[in-house]
């Protein structure tokens, strides 16, 4: 099976294409931005008439796009995360390879649900910020195409390779920070948010089992369920050893991580570090529906959400 994959430099996209990889009846030829790639092409700037020829060249018959951006501002965004696929379904359309399109969406397409709540991908779709909007947008024009396309919405992606300035990231870095300056407590910003937390490898397997299947409109890719931040954070110092107390910044007055961590240490002459709250613009709950990632791709995640913050904190604490 020849596959094309777009943006295996990124995030997502070096673990898709270790899975890929992994697979001997794949042929994966990548395409991106990076010096990386097989072959440089920026589907933000680039025509969909370039694009075509080289489809024509390679005749995937999957084409996989990970690339886009997740922060920036609302024109970057469009930029990387609509007009980009725009290009790849305008060159597919015109292309005589009939690929089948794996679109990687996200969560955030969503915005805010109900606490308590799983979304399910029939769901109505009120995005909460401009990142959120442009990846709606770009599954519109995926679902709107004619083409052979599925959308897997992925809720929020952890484990190995998870961006430092990501929230999990974030959390793991004020860890390191106080572990490395002796401070005993820290302070922690946003740990009221819950949210549905899937491993990369795990997102990795199910963008191999769309690639295989003929599955199409959207499918939900998460764990199934939500996590409060401060349960995260809690099992995050379990791992690194962190016996520090654990503070909430936006927490009642007196309000602590339960259970306990440990005591803050009085004669501290360091300022506590900081982490800050989830800016996806999905408020205070998300928690995908799976139920369709089971049924129709044969999908369930595998790894728990501790192996996956042991897998930051290591990536954290081996950082000079």
């Amino acid at each position: 099976m020849r596959v094309l994959l777009i943006g295996a430099g990124g995030y997502l996209g070096r673990f898709v294409a270790d899975r890929l990889l992994a697979d001997p009846a794949v042929q994966l030829t990548a395409l991106g931005r990076g010096d990386d790639a097989d072959v440089r092409f920026d589907l933000a700037s680039g025509s969909p008439g370039a694009l075509t020829r080289f489809l024509d060249a390679v005749h995937p018959q999957v084409v996989v796009n990970c690339a886009g951006a997740t922060r920036g501002g609302a024109r970057e965004l469009t930029r990387h995360n609509t007009v980009a696929v725009a290009t790849v379904c305008e060159a597919l359309r015109r292309s005589g390879c009939g690929a089948r399109l794996v679109q990687i969406g996200c969560g955030a397409e969503y915005g805010p649900s109900q606490p308590g709540s799983s979304t399910a991908e029939d769901a109505v779709p009120r995005p909460g910020g401009p990142y959120g909007v442009s990846k709606l947008a770009a599954t519109e024009l995926v679902l709107g195409s004619g083409l052979d396309a599925v959308v897997l919405r992925v809720f929020s992606p952890a484990g190995p390779g998870t961006p430092a300035g990501s929230p999990l990231g974030r959390l793991a870095e004020a860890m390191r920070r106080a572990m490395q300056a002796g401070d005993g407590e820290l302070k922690l910003g946003g740990l009221g948010a819950q949210r549905d937390f899937v491993d990369v490898r795990d997102v990795a397997r199910a963008v191999h089992a769309a690639s295989l299947s003929a599955a199409q409109g959207v499918i939900n890719i998460g764990s199934g369920r939500a996590v409060r931040l401060r349960d995260a954070a809690a099992i995050l110092a379990r791992v690194a050893g962190y016996g520090g107390a654990l503070h909430e910044l936006d927490a009642p007055p007196g309000a602590h991580l339960r259970p306990a961590i440990g005591h803050p240490r009085p004669d501290s002459d360091h300022a506590a570090p900081v982490a800050y709250p989830y800016p996806d613009g999905c408020g205070s709950w998300q928690q995908a529906d799976v139920r369709t990632a089971r049924d129709r791709l044969g999908w369930r995640p595998r790894i728990n959400l501790e192996e996956s913050l042991a897998d930051i904190w290591m990536e954290a604490a081996c950082r000079i």
